[in-house]
């Protein structure tokens, strides 16, 4: 175990470095041009407004060498500036994560903890109950959430909660500590639609780590000594039909965070994902930049926190 960290943490920075090239690489591939966006519905044809272009460019370092670009960009994330500032509205873009993070954490949280608390039990049972009734249902529930884009949920929601309930979640968004109630109106429906994913993937994965495992030949010496199933289950089989579960949950938070993107422009969270989507419509380049390298940091430091858990599932690994 401590060499399996070890070994994650010393490639923690090249995954860091590969992931910012990736991002900064992608935002200089795409066509349009940032001087343009500035000076909005001007003439660029004009004398004086090529000359206000050239201008802006000047300002931004458009005109220096990519890895001279990319070096600054690096060393304002790294002195605490991360990424400078907005070129569109001029924020700090530490006051833009420290405005939006608060959003998307409390969205992914909810659905995290969410998706584990349900898939969990669901999966154990869908096993236990093995090709009966309720084993069919949580299996049909998993691979709808499996197939249904979660985009195309969202908007079935809305539109089922507005024309069957005559209900639609706040316009404006208001923090936990102000308005609970008001907070949880707002945040509830996208993050149980991220739950509704990312729990499919967990149950499915424990319904068959824990056939696998009620297969053993320990577990049938456990049940012949005269152990009940509930025993069985939950003393023999749950912690070692948990590791593939949590291996599986931390490949998946990628695809937490890449949902709660989308989500938060439709529902209108004003998290991290609507910042990047709103960045990208005004060609930001510096806040799409530092926040999508705020959100590989993010699931980053998830990842490793998982990587603990392991040792906490199964004793054996903490010794090796």
């Amino acid at each position: 175990m401590r060499r399996h960290l070890l070994t994650r943490l010393f490639l923690f920075v090249p995954s860091l470095v590969l992931a910012s090239i990736a991002i900064f690489g992608a935002m200089h591939v795409l066509p349009g041009d940032v001087a343009l966006v500035i000076l909005g519905n001007a003439d660029p044809g004009s004398s004086s407004n090529l000359q206000l272009l050239e201008s802006y460019r000047e300002a931004l370092g458009l005109h220096d060498p990519l890895p001279v670009q990319y070096g600054r960009w690096i060393w304002s994330l790294v002195n605490g500036e991360f990424g400078g500032t907005s070129i569109i509205d001029h924020e700090p873009l530490r006051d833009i994560i420290a405005r939006r993070f608060p959003a998307t954490l409390e969205l992914a949280l909810i659905a995290f903890v969410t998706a584990w608390v349900v898939s969990v039990p669901l999966g154990v049972v869908a096993a236990l109950r093995r090709d009966t009734w309720l084993d069919y249902v949580v299996r049909g529930v998993t691979i709808a959430g499996h197939a249904v884009p979660i985009f195309w949920a969202a908007l079935l929601v809305l539109l089922g909660l507005t024309a069957v309930f005559h209900w639609t979640p706040p316009v404006v968004y208001s923090s936990f500590a102000a308005n609970p109630a008001a907070n949880l109106q707002k945040v509830i429906w996208p993050a149980l639609l991220l739950a509704w994913g990312f729990s499919s993937y967990l149950a499915r994965v424990t319904r068959s780590s824990m056939l696998e495992v009620l297969a053993q030949d320990y577990v049938r010496t456990a049940r012949s000594k005269g152990l009940s199933v509930r025993a069985v289950s939950l003393t023999h089989c749950l912690r070692n039909a948990l590791i593939p579960v949590v291996t599986v949950g931390a490949l998946q938070i990628g695809t937490l965070l890449s949902g709660s993107i989308i989500l938060e422009t439709i529902f209108g969270v004003p998290g991290v994902g609507q910042g990047i989507i709103s960045a990208a419509i005004s060609r930001d380049y510096p806040v799409i930049q530092s926040l999508a390298m705020f959100l590989v940091l993010l699931m980053l430091i998830l990842n490793l926190g998982v990587d603990l858990l392991y040792g906490v599932i199964d004793p054996r690994l903490a010794q090796q």
